[in-house]
């Protein structure tokens, strides 16, 4: 199952930086079997990437022949890029490693099916961590095509709300102090993603409040045939740290890396979960919190978790988990509010700045 599957598409999610001054850029791979998931690349790995793809394949690089090549050379810094602040760097940097990919992927199948760059796309131990290092700061793009312009001439893009349901009934304040209740399959929009897990969302009363992102799933957009609405994602994102083959007509079968949704949990070591809109048993001990996963995931990328939108699987109980029962969203430890605020742009503190009591 692993051995067959290659990479078809990829994009990139996000910009992670650390405390200790270290760039990781975070991409979203689909699949040839239709799932995706998200990566962690450092611009080391690239140039490790390079170097071997050079090795590996001397005339699609154009060592014997220039003529032959089809491999695209690494993207360097543009001088465009020398006055623009570190993280201006690293989103520029982004946009240009996410071309490079995409050339990697359409150099033919002798390269875009082959082993090095298979195992690059590959999740690694570290993309499947369930929390980033501490201070680590998640940077999205903006998903908006570029207005036309000069060439080289910066682009200022307004970032659209996204909107979200909430899972589960849930009540905190405002950011004026008020009460703020959110009742499940209440729509709220997003307005800042904080990597803490502790979202900026705002109601239909216009009221504006820090909201738990485990609570938060999204919408599914299609109605069904007979002009019901769709379900969308719903139930905890876990993701797969290992491969796993089903034995059972009642399991699934998931690549290492694969984002599911857990519908029922059990203490007998088998969870219901739904993956590519079919539902069935997976081991609990493979499983793991989706962090990265759950933060990035959007309408910008390939496709929901599922790997397949508008499929709605039927949930169903099996022998071995008899006792089966809801998994309730965890809510995260909320930061105060000062480091939030640290970690603003000058235009979103003073926004929550004048909206405090």
């Amino acid at each position: 199952m692993e051995g067959a599957r290659h990479p078809v598409c990829v994009s990139g999610a996000a910009l992670v930086q650390t405390e200790r001054f270290q760039q990781m850029f975070t991409f979203s791979v689909c699949w040839s079997d239709d799932t995706d998931s998200f990566i962690r690349r450092s611009w080391e790995d690239f140039r490790r990437l390079h170097k071997t793809l050079k090795e590996t394949f001397p005339v699609e690089a154009g060592l014997l022949r220039r003529s032959d090549r089809v491999l695209p050379k690494l993207p360097a810094d543009a001088p465009w890029l020398v006055h623009r602040s570190r993280t201006g760097r690293g989103l520029a940097r982004l946009q240009l490693l996410e071309a490079y990919l995409r050339a990697l992927l359409a150099a033919g199948e002798r390269v875009s099916r082959s082993l090095e760059l298979t195992g690059f796309f590959t999740p690694q131990p570290l993309d499947l961590e369930p929390m980033l290092p501490p201070g680590s700061l998640v940077i999205l793009p903006t998903p908006q095509e570029p207005s036309p312009g000069p060439s080289g001439s910066p682009a200022v893009h307004t970032l659209e709300a996204q909107s979200l349901h909430c899972l589960q009934t849930f009540s905190t304040q405002d950011t004026r102090g008020q009460p703020f209740h959110a009742q499940a399959q209440e729509a709220l929009d997003v307005l800042l993603r904080h990597p803490s897990g502790w979202w900026l969302v705002t109601n239909e009363d216009q009221q504006t409040a820090w909201f738990p992102a485990p609570y938060l799933e999204e919408a599914a957009p299609h109605q069904g045939q007979d002009g019901g609405q769709l379900l969308g994602i719903s139930g905890p994102q876990f993701c797969a740290v290992r491969a796993y083959e089903s034995s059972r007509a009642d399991e699934l079968s998931v690549p290492t890396g694969a984002r599911v949704h857990v519908l029922e949990a059990s203490d007998r070591g088998w969870w219901l979960c739904r993956f590519q809109g079919r539902t069935g048993l997976l081991p609990a001990v493979m499983l793991q919190r989706d962090g990265l996963g759950t933060l990035l995931s959007g309408p910008w990328l390939h496709r929901g978790a599922d790997g397949a939108e508008g499929r709605e699987g039927k949930a169903h109980s099996s022998p071995r988990s008899p006792q089966a029962a809801m998994l309730p969203p965890p809510v995260p430890a909320r930061p105060p509010l000062s480091v939030i605020q640290s970690r603003c742009c000058t235009i979103t503190r003073k926004a929550l700045q004048q909206g405090a009591p």
